[in-house]
């Protein structure tokens, strides 16, 4: 399909939701008109058209958090589009990773039965699996180094610096060793979740945002065919 047979509204704009290629979280919705899409297709990064401003805008232009466009697709009607980006910083203005950081569920909490308040529960257990604790640990332990709280365990790791960080991360890997030759499943979570945090220390003390390594593991991915 051609630019030019994208179903525009009347104001000339056609939705995009952006993604996050790695993790697939929906970092915002915006609008493109022909425009800020040919730009967007011609940059490889997002261009997006301000209806309150009447004018063109380029994510990051001026806060550095741009989004580096990986993919680009669109529905099955040609009037939407999702945008897979590799994103340098928040994409929220307020400093959020994401525009849709508020749970409306939440809010409801108090109308619904028992019942249905388990079942949103396991809701939120198996919406782990989208690495958003993975996010959040990530989030907490950049805002450790910046912030170096005392007391901390994570201001102590960062005090001592990269060797003593790299001494932790090799004795969580050999407890996760011993943990699975024992064939202790119970054991073997929790010092997997001590290696994992470790490994984040270090990855934020290297400088190398998680979203890096996830992208790889994407870039793996064999076509089911394969498999």
């Amino acid at each position: 399909m051609k630019i030019e047979e994208l179903k525009f509204d009347d104001n000339g704009l056609i939705t995009a939701v952006v993604q996050d290629a790695a993790t697939l979280e929906v970092l915002t919705v915006a609008y493109m008109n022909k425009e800020s899409l040919d730009k967007s297709l011609e940059t490889r990064e997002t261009w997006f058209y301000s209806r309150s401003r009447q004018e063109l805008w380029h994510k990051g232009a001026t806060s550095g958090n741009t989004q580096k466009i990986v993919e680009m697709k669109y529905d099955c009607d040609g009037d939407a589009l999702v945008v897979l980006v590799k994103p340098a910083g928040p994409a929220c203005h307020t400093g959020a990773v994401s525009c849709f950081s508020e749970n409306l569920l939440e809010n409801l909490a108090d109308s619904c039965s028992s019942e249905n308040q388990m079942a949103r529960s396991t809701d939120q257990l198996a919406s782990l699996s989208d690495f958003t604790v993975m996010l959040e640990l990530e989030k907490t332990i950049r805002e450790r180094e910046q912030e170096m709280p005392e007391g901390a365990y994570t201001t102590y790791l960062f005090e001592k610096g990269v060797d003593k960080i790299l001494k932790k991360v090799g004795e969580e890997a050999s407890e996760v060793i011993i943990a699975a030759k024992n064939r202790d499943p119970e054991e073997l979570k929790w010092e997997a979740a001590d290696l994992l945090y470790h490994l984040m220390v270090l990855l934020q003390e290297q400088k190398l945002p998680l979203k890096e390594v996830l992208s790889v593991l994407n870039k793996r991915k064999k076509p089911s065919a394969e498999e």
